[in-house]
């Protein structure tokens, strides 16, 4: 049997000496934030002039670092993108300036090639302005033949930056202006978020308890952004959850919340013994003090956040609210790995107005 150590940092134990996967890659980010004026503009500098590393690897660090951590996008690197026709990855066009969106719809009405096509729609999706809305719209109405191609229609790929449209042409936001982690802190001091809650009713799948995977005080300074005064829970069995495309809960501003079951599919394995809730629901997430860059949980696997992007493992996937039918909001994202759970991602939407929330699951 192999011999075993510990994290220096958090303890958790591993089969290699040095840091666990989610202390280094918080350690990296760190250094990241660290990065001063002259360093992030000679970084961003480096990329314009280059531009071209981005056809070669559109993961490139400097341009994930610069978003991500710094928030940073630059009309002078969507120009020099548009000029090089690179259009991967699309958050390179994120409210992108009118000259470079002008460009984009001309490229994309020209292009004969559905594959150009879809990623031109990103990138549109993510300038997402007035403009953008009128030309995906014409284009549902009224579709190019490379259309056939695709799988779904614009108001579908519009979901890439965060927002929709209806057949009217009213256009839908589909996720937070703000951003804040799920960082590990005192949770007795701090109650504005609480992951994994156990209840004690139970699942009438596998028997295992119920928990409240998220709860959120909209009444707290830092969640004022969510335009809710009270208390938004999200409730799930956690055993199941994965199983469900999505699971429903409904909610209600004094801090009430019920699981919506039955589950359409199935459920997990029969666990009526708790196996590891307590561990579970010690662990030492709060709500981060300060915001962060929008797409800050959008890349790192390590990350749980409240707002901002979703760091979506397969398609970005928005569903609707089964009491309006209106396509539900990106509310907060889990990362399971980060409890010792299990693998993957659970999103969680959320429709304001019904007060319902959905959860589904997302792994490799």
């Amino acid at each position: 049997m192999s011999e075993m150590y510990h994290c220096p940092k958090c303890g958790r134990e591993l089969r290699y000496k040095g840091l666990c996967w989610s202390c280094k890659a918080e350690q990296e980010r760190r250094e990241v934030m660290a990065w001063t004026p002259e360093q992030i503009q000679e970084k961003l500098n480096g990329l314009i002039q280059h531009v071209e590393r981005l056809e070669e690897n559109s993961w490139d660090g400097d341009f994930l670092n610069l978003l991500h951590c710094h928030g940073i996008c630059s009309p002078e690197l969507a120009r020099a993108a548009l000029k090089a026709e690179i259009y991967d990855p699309a958050e390179l066009y994120y409210r992108a300036p009118e000259d470079v969106r002008d460009g984009l719809i001309q490229a994309l009405l020209e292009t004969k090639d559905p594959n150009i096509a879809g990623h031109l729609l990103c990138c549109l999706a993510m300038q997402g302005d007035s403009r953008v809305l009128e030309v995906f719209r014409e284009l549902e109405e009224h579709p190019r033949p490379w259309r056939k191609k695709l799988y779904v229609d614009p108001s579908v790929y519009a979901h890439t930056g965060g927002w929709t449209f209806d057949k009217a042409g009213n256009r839908r936001q589909l996720n937070f202006d703000t951003c804040y982690p799920l960082i590990k802190g005192d949770r007795s001091r701090d109650k504005a978020a609480q992951v994994f809650r156990p209840r004690e009713d139970r699942c009438p799948h596998c028997k295992g308890r119920v928990v409240d995977i998220l709860t959120l005080d909209g009444r707290d300074a830092r969640l004022n952004f969510l335009g809710l005064d009270g208390v938004i829970t999200a409730t799930c069995c956690p055993n199941c959850v994965p199983w469900e495309e999505p699971a429903y809960s409904r909610f209600t501003l004094d801090g009430g919340s019920e699981a919506v079951f039955p589950y359409s599919y199935g459920a997990g394995e029969e666990d009526e013994g708790d196996w590891g809730m307590e561990e579970y629901a010690n662990n030492p997430y709060v709500l981060g003090t300060e915001p962060v860059p929008l797409f800050y949980g959008a890349h790192f696997d390590d990350l749980s956040t409240v707002g901002g992007f979703a760091n979506w493992i397969q398609d970005a996937n928005y569903y609707p609210c089964p009491d309006c039918g209106k396509t539900m909001k990106y509310l907060a994202q889990i990362q399971w790995d980060s409890l010792d759970y299990m693998e993957g991602t659970l999103y969680i939407e959320i429709c304001p107005d019904c007060r319902v929330v959905s959860m589904h699951h997302q792994q490799t």
